[in-house]
């Protein structure tokens, strides 16, 4: 058994360099503020590598949006999926600051592609609210979390609490926020399989630095260790 380990990426070399530590999948972004990179950068990352390819849909600061983005929004999705994309990582909060399900449900009327919802969940004023309106969003598989709207060691405890209460939570969560090594066997235990890493993947954490196909391979084996570990009888 293993778990899901999720790199993120800014270039085809720094996808090449996940694959080679043993990353099943990288997280596309077009700049360092998290934004959605052109279609032509996508084509380059699916030539560069074989594993699956999840892109950024973002076009300003924060998580809102409006009804004039959408049109622009939808186009990149349906541009990404023509360039090789696996998936869309995505999320969007409302002004009520809840998860704006309407922009949300504009976006996926077109495509079969699955999306992971980015850490829009942990800046929705009731979190509560928000995961059960994502739960009810069609093809969402995975939501990227730290349990706090700051980091996993700020969050972990609530998010250890949240999947510990409903596995299909569990199921559902991309640890995802200054992931550190000492986090991972807790998040285990509570059901977590799927984890993402950022400047964890290159040395120094400094993005000056390409991906690091050692330090992939670190969290590579310290995952599927655990996993395996929690999974004995």
């Amino acid at each position: 058994m293993s778990g899901v380990l999720e790199v993120l990426a800014l270039h085809a070399a720094d996808a090449q360099r996940a694959e080679e530590g043993g990353a099943d999948r990288i997280h596309l972004i077009g700049s360092l503020d998290g934004m959605a990179p052109e279609p032509a950068l996508v084509e380059k990352v699916r030539d560069a590598t074989s594993i699956q390819i999840r892109v950024m849909l973002r076009l300003r600061d924060g998580f809102g949006t409006d009804g004039g983005e959408v049109v622009r929004l939808r186009g990149l999705a349906a541009s990404y999926a023509d360039a090789g994309a696996d998936g869309i990582v995505m999320g969007f909060l409302n002004g009520h600051g809840d998860i704006d399900a309407e922009v949300l449900g504009a976006l996926l009327d077109e495509g079969d592609w699955p999306w992971t919802c980015d850490r829009a969940v942990d800046s929705a004023l009731d979190t509560n609210r928000a995961w059960r309106a994502l739960l009810n969003l069609p093809r969402l598989d995975q939501v990227q979390t730290a349990g706090s709207a700051r980091d996993l060691e700020h969050g972990l405890d609530d998010l250890l609490a949240r999947c510990r209460a409903d596995p299909r939570v569990a199921e559902k969560v991309v640890a995802s926020g200054k992931l550190q090594t000492e986090h991972v066997p807790w998040l285990v235990r509570a059901g977590v399989r799927s984890f993402h890493i950022a400047s964890a993947a290159r040395p120094l954490g400094s993005w000056k630095a390409y991906v690091d196909p050692d330090l992939v391979h670190s969290w590579r084996t310290l995952i599927d260790s655990e996993v395996r570990h929690h999974a004995r009888p």
